[in-house]
């Protein structure tokens, strides 16, 4: 009844799985405890609720796990991407990296739509007397580890939920319920040897299979991470400019789903994004993901984006961005121009340099300059 109601409501995968503490407890707060979850604090708030979910549901008896294949890039009912010039750019412009789930309208008010309906469902069925809460990856529950116990898939060593025939551009949601449902059996881990994910990594973010240290993968530098980017890491980070799917691309269950085109939302133009201001950037990333990382975390991507794959003709986009009015954005397009180098980032910098009073990018500044000049920073 639920499965074929999830199936017709757009569900690629779903199953049962009982409401029992996750196998993955232990590891959890230890992962925790070691720091690998950076500042992405709400993770640790409330974690008794995470590690048994009679505490988010008293009286659980199962958790309904869903899962949305994003492999084309967009949702189904989404229009179709706006189709950009493929290889090469007709313009040759940089252009960013955007992980694919958030190429469209935002999963989670699609999924959480999807989703009322076998809540209504349960309370059908039983009369008006089934209690359920249903989540899209927001909620206190360890949403891998249920969906491994539902049978969805399996986790892979680079902590995807990894479903053979849909590979791991999977979208999970789930209901909580107090209707105790046949449970299915998990599915048998199929990695074997494979490390595929573990070596491609750009910014070598796993300490181990199975153990990413969030501080230093690039969806977590580019989304949650509020602040400055660490400098050691910003020239690993290639042209991403909100998240990454490198360890995804790489996956042999991903080979044989298929390659989107080109398209404004998966590559946007670099110097375009460096020149939103805040009406621009609500105004075309309003309903999308990308809203998440905010104009200043945006924007200081773009900045090192256009740093790591950007020449001389990216230096008048640096530059202006010396002067937008976020700190956080001068002091990345300071550190991008000290990467590209040549007369114009020089002139750029000690103009900057002149007027800057925020002691954070004027130290970005000098350091620029002291790597294009080889002066001692002061």
């Amino acid at each position: 009844m639920v499965k074929e109601r999830a199936a017709e409501l757009g569900f690629d995968l779903c199953g049962i799985a009982p409401a029992d503490p996750p196998e993955h407890v232990s590891f959890f707060l230890g992962w925790l405890s070691r720091g690998f979850a950076g500042l992405m604090e709400y993770l640790a708030r409330n974690s008794e609720r995470r590690v048994d979910p009679s505490q988010v549901l008293p009286g659980a008896k199962s958790i309904i796990c869903l899962a949305t294949s994003y492999r084309s890039g967009y949702l189904e009912e989404q229009p179709p991407p706006r189709q950009a010039e493929r290889d090469p750019q007709p313009d040759q412009q940089p252009r960013g990296v955007v992980a694919r789930y958030a190429w469209g309208r935002d999963y989670h008010n699609v999924l959480e739509e999807r989703l009322q309906p076998i809540v209504a469902l349960l309370s059908q069925a039983t009369g008006g007397l089934a209690r359920s809460k249903a989540y899209v990856d927001t909620g206190p529950i360890l949403e891998r580890d249920a969906a491994m116990r539902a049978g969805l898939g399996w986790i892979g060593k680079n902590t995807n939920l990894i479903n053979p025939r849909l590979g791991s551009w999977l979208l999970l949601s789930e209901v909580i319920t107090d209707v105790e449902l046949p449970p299915d059996p998990p599915m048998t881990d199929h990695c074997g040897t494979c490390h595929r994910c573990l070596d491609a990594c750009p910014t070598d973010a796993f300490a181990a299979p199975w153990d990413l240290d969030a501080r230093r993968c690039i969806s977590y530098l580019t989304i949650e991470l509020r602040g400055p980017i660490p400098q050691e890491l910003r020239s690993s980070m290639g042209a991403h400019v909100f998240g990454c799917d490198v360890c995804q691309d790489v996956c042999p269950f991903n080979w044989n789903t298929p390659a989107p085109g080109l398209c404004d939302d998966a590559s946007p133009s670099l110097a375009e994004l460096l020149s939103l201001d805040d009406d621009g950037f609500r105004r075309r990333f309003r309903g999308s993901p990308v809203r998440r990382a905010k104009r200043r975390g945006l924007l200081r991507n773009a900045a090192v984006a256009l740093g790591n794959t950007g020449g001389p003709d990216a230096v008048p986009a640096l530059a202006a961005a010396l002067r937008d009015p976020e700190p956080l954005v001068r002091g990345h397009a300071a550190w991008a121009l000290g990467r590209i180098g040549g007369g114009a980032a020089i002139k750029a910098l000690e103009e900057a340099l002149a007027t800057e009073e925020d002691p954070d990018a004027r130290q970005e500044i000098t350091e620029a300059l002291h790597s294009l000049k080889g002066d001692r920073p002061t």
